[in-house]
């Protein structure tokens, strides 16, 4: 009885251990995203260790300096109120888990502040740890304003094409579309949204876009606000939605390269080299010596020239002829043009030829 009894401790341990494990997995999993410093307090020039678990694998991290903010209320402000130039980035392994060191440096606004840990890409999410600059000046919060809250009641999307100019260069443009709903107690009139465009893991250059209308308190309302990236831009861009100093919304956009300003410049590189060399040659051909003599290397002499150009009378160009024979293998006593231009063999015309008849018994 003594190995049963043993053998059922065991099992029953074991069982105990498996439900404790998965307790705190889901105690955990619920927490989500968690900060942990190494000191709450430093001053200005130092640095303190900054860990995490909770958090998406693999997950590319930004921790920031913020100040004006509470880790009830987040960071109102935006990563405007953070020390951006002194922030650093981290990747979480496999499980989720992070720690980096992060140097110590002053808000541009007062405290109190906060360690703030944000998502940079992916699915957003954030958490943020009670951390105090020495030094730093302090000031109250800012009352929190009661009345309309806007909160995202649909996916996002980005609606529109590029066309013929935007293969060219010329700027992208899209049409964030969203819906909203106020869960606040008053109604929201001509709300002003911040619409933020990121490339890659850089911040948002943030642009204020006002919408017309009203959204009474538990109504909803379809957003349409116009985004437009710079010329010739391509690659990953994140468009974010910004209201009351909260992110509602991020959109990812791939644009992609205008190759049409390739194409055009490889055409430049290709016909600019052609014109100029058929340029040059044109004006080597202008500028190089010509040979004594006209047209006298070619073998071609004026005057026959002149005897086979149409429209040309044959007396004006006998008259430009020279007077003496060209032929070379006649010398001016032999020329047959001196003979009174008799061109028959020559024969003796003397009184005595046998060929002339003489009469008989003349004196």
């Amino acid at each position: 009885m003594r190995p049963s009894g043993r053998v059922r401790w065991a099992v029953l341990m074991a069982v105990c251990a498996l439900l404790l494990t998965a307790t705190a997995g889901t105690a955990a999993a619920a927490d989500g995203p968690s900060v942990k410093l190494s000191n709450s307090q430093a001053g200005t020039g130092g640095s303190i260790t900054v860990s995490g678990g909770g958090w998406r694998a693999r997950a590319l991290l930004m921790i920031l300096v913020c100040g004006q903010a509470v880790p009830s209320r987040g960071v109102p402000g935006g990563t405007d109120s953070c020390a951006n130039a002194d922030g650093r980035a981290v990747t979480t392994d496999g499980k989720g888990r992070f720690s980096r060191q992060l140097p110590v440096a002053e808000p541009p606004v007062p405290c109190p502040c906060v360690v703030h840990v944000a998502t940079v890409t992916g699915a957003k999410a954030e958490a943020d740890a009670t951390f105090q600059v020495a030094g730093h000046a302090v000031e109250p919060l800012p009352a929190e304003t009661e009345g309309g809250r806007l909160s995202v009641l649909s996916d996002t999307r980005l609606d529109g094409s590029g066309g013929l100019l935007t293969w060219f260069g010329a700027p992208p443009a899209r049409t964030l579309v969203l819906t909203v709903g106020n869960v606040g107690t008053s109604a929201v009139k001509d709300p002003v949204f911040q619409v933020g465009t990121a490339h890659g893991v850089f911040a948002p250059q943030w642009d204020e876009q006002q919408w017309r209308g009203t959204i009474r308190p538990g109504g909803r309302a379809r957003i349409e606000l116009p985004v437009e990236l710079t010329g010739g831009a391509h690659g990953e861009y994140t468009v974010s939605l910004k209201y009351g100093g909260k992110v509602l919304a991020e959109q990812p956009w791939g644009v992609g390269r205008p190759w049409g300003v390739t194409l055009f410049w490889a055409l430049v590189l290709l016909v600019v080299p052609a014109a100029l060399f058929r340029i040059g040659m044109a004006v080597v051909d202008r500028v190089r010596p010509r040979p004594a003599g006209g047209l006298r290397h070619r073998g071609l002499r004026l005057p026959e020239l002149a005897l086979r150009l149409p429209g040309v009378k044959p007396s004006t160009a006998a008259h430009a002829a020279p007077p003496t024979s060209t032929l070379p293998w006649f010398t001016p006593d032999a020329d047959p043009g001196a003979a009174g231009g008799r061109l028959s063999a020559p024969h003796d015309d003397s009184p005595t030829s046998p060929t002339t008849p003489t009469r008989e018994g003349s004196t």
